[in-house]
């Protein structure tokens, strides 16, 4: 799922046509096509002399909308994935054909009906194009308002029951078209946090799944099958649910909110770097996936977002049309989602996402993958001998982690080392590694000069903790949801809603305090308070520094490697160990009923 690119123009809410102007008229060379489908359409509606001239012009231009349309759809995944130029004014061309066609088929029903013989079905194909179209401009741009509109098309379609018929036609192919429907529905739904929906879906799906292999003797079943419970298996990943009084689940959602990030007091001395790109890559063995989106980076893609905002409302507002040419102030940083990629992909994304940094911004690498280990000894100690993490596998050759222990004299192609990250360090970059070999990335060498932070995962976890790594990483889980992870280390697994707002209102504050500690700390590296000043990047070491300190307090926690670790490394005493913080960790227990899994005062246990 390698994708992305930067904000462009935005295209128009719903796709709700605000062109008055004529269809344009098929060029010449196109003619003969969409006559001979007239006269195919209209056989059994009398001779093709007797049709009024406007309903024959209405059929035609209908038939090159759509035919340029598919064109055009078909074209964007010819489209680099990466870059900010290429993709923008055919993505604008695309959204305006899209615009004219939808208003079109609305304006001219009963002529397309009677004469070109519209089936509704098709008008949901129209629909779900709409739909893709918007979800990949989420996609490229990281604002997630589009995917409200995305979920707008895919909900009328299922509400309109544009596809009730498909069933009907001994074409499997049209069946097709209704699962991918509800595939790329299902993707939206667990984007946006509706999971109630989801559940619907899932079990329509299932539904249809079964009515479609059970009439057709098709190749693909299994396929299916495996598609429902990867997503079923993406449901249950969360290892705590919220409950109402009813019983009844409570959706979380773990976008950053207005109160989200602790805010900076006043006179705050912090750099002014915003985080502008984001590369999550994702290869862990046997995490729980969903089309080509892990656990955990689905977590991480949530933790580098805001709550999308209603577009529609947003774009109708009075001189939204005058200042379209100007880009908005991005929201969201821009992401691209790449999973399994090869080295040269990846290099490729991280020289694109480089090169077009604005000025004064950071470039974040989220890295989920195996660790890659050093096959021998080496004489030297570089950046690329002390392995790294494993971005893209041949499954044929990994067993469970045989990958670390395969005796082999060369280096492991689509191994990323700490010195492949090197060239890139000449502007602000801030690193997280959630890997067995996430140590690696210990031994980085600032050699620009520029600010520069890895955020390192424990490399093992204790024995005690029951294994949830097929369900995502407990360091990601921090990073994304910090007061579920704790619940989790604390052996919960529900809680009621009342209690878990408590928990969540007392853990702002503790934010609040780690946010302190670190700006008024005297040893701390100033790299750590140049990211300071953006919310996503301020978030994420508050809960960085809870995670450590939580798990240092945690009794089942006793070795080194069960510790988050960083580069350049934090001041202990000022930051994880501080005893104001690990007192706020106990109260936190305390609440939850779980203090005597907790060292009272783990100072005296170091």
């Amino acid at each position: 799922m390698v994708r992305g690119a930067r904000q462009s123009q935005q295209p128009r809410s719903r796709l709700a046509p605000r062109l008055t102007g004529t269809v344009e008229k098929p060029p010449r060379k196109r003619k003969s096509r969409t006559e001979f489908t007239l006269k195919e359409t209209m056989s059994s509606g009398g001779a093709e002399d007797d049709i009024p001239q406007g309903e024959r012009k209405t059929v035609t231009d209908f038939c090159y909308l759509l035919d340029k349309s598919k064109q055009l759809f078909n074209g964007l995944r010819d489209l680099p994935q990466y870059g900010q130029k290429q993709w923008q004014s055919y993505f604008g061309r695309t959204f305006d054909v899209y615009t004219k066609l939808w208003k079109f088929q609305q304006q001219h029903r009963q002529v397309l009906d009677n004469r070109y013989g519209l089936k509704r079905w098709q008008i949901g194909e129209i629909a779900s194009k709409i739909g893709q179209l918007y979800y990949h401009y989420y996609l490229r741009t990281s604002e997630t308002s589009y995917l409200n509109e995305a979920f707008s098309f895919y909900s009328a379609i299922r509400q309109r029951s544009y596809y009730s018929q498909v069933n009907k036609e001994d074409r499997p192919e049209l069946v097709v078209k209704k699962l991918r429907y509800y595939a790329r529905f299902i993707v939206v739904c667990l984007l946006l946090n509706k999971m109630d929906v989801v559940k619907d879906l899932v079990k329509e799906l299932s539904d249809e799944i079964e009515d479609y292999t059970h009439r057709f003797n098709t190749e693909d079943q299994v396929e299916w099958n495996l598609v429902l419970q990867e997503v079923a298996a993406f449901i249950e990943a969360d290892p705590v649910m919220v409950l109402n009084d009813d019983n009844t689940i409570v959706i979380t959602s773990n976008r950053l909110a207005e109160t989200g990030a602790p805010l900076l007091e006043q006179g705050m001395i912090v750099g002014q770097l915003s985080l502008a790109d984001a590369l999550i890559i994702g290869n862990c063995n046997n995490q729980v996936k969903f089309s080509e989106l892990t656990v955990d980076m689905f977590r991480m893609l949530q933790a580098l977002e805001r709550e999308p905002m209603n577009l529609a409302s947003q774009m109708n507002k009075p001189g939204i049309q005058e200042s379209a040419d100007k880009p908005a102030r991005r929201e969201n940083p821009h992401k691209y989602l790449l999973y399994k990629p090869t080295f040269s992909q990846l290099y490729t994304f991280l020289a694109a996402s480089f090169k077009e940094l604005p000025a004064n911004s950071v470039l974040l690498i989220y890295l989920s993958a195996t660790g890659v280990f050093p096959t021998g000894r080496s004489d030297g100690e570089g950046p690329y001998d002390f392995g790294g993490v494993l971005t893209n596998s041949n499954r044929d050759i990994i067993n469970g982690d045989a990958i670390h222990k395969r005796n082999q004299s060369h280096k492991e192609m689509h191994c990323l080392h700490p010195g492949d990250l090197y060239p890139f360090t000449r502007k602000p970059m801030f690193i997280i590694v959630d890997s067995s070999n996430s140590v690696a990335y210990k031994n980085f060498t600032n050699l620009f000069g520029q600010p520069l932070v890895c955020l390192l995962s424990p490399t093992a976890y204790p024995k005690a903790l029951q294994d949830q790594s097929q369900r995502g990483s407990l360091f990601t889980l921090f990073l994304n949801n910090p007061l579920m992870a704790f619940l989790f280390v604390s052996g919960l697994s529900s809680m009621r809603r009342g209690l878990w707002e408590k928990c969540q209102e007392y853990l702002r504050k503790i934010n609040r305090d780690i946010a302190q500690l670190l700006t008024h700390s005297r040893s701390i590296d100033q790299a750590f308070l140049q990211f300071f000043g953006d919310e996503f990047l301020r978030l994420l070491l508050t809960r960085f520094v809870f995670c450590s300190a939580t798990m240092r307090m945690h009794k089942a926690f006793r070795e080194t490697r069960n510790y988050p670790e960083s580069y350049p490394q934090l001041p202990r005493d000022e930051t994880v160990e501080n005893p104001h913080l690990q007192k706020h960790i106990l109260e936190l227990a305390s609440i939850l009923d779980v203090r005597n899994i907790f060292f009272e005062n783990s100072m005296d246990d170091y």
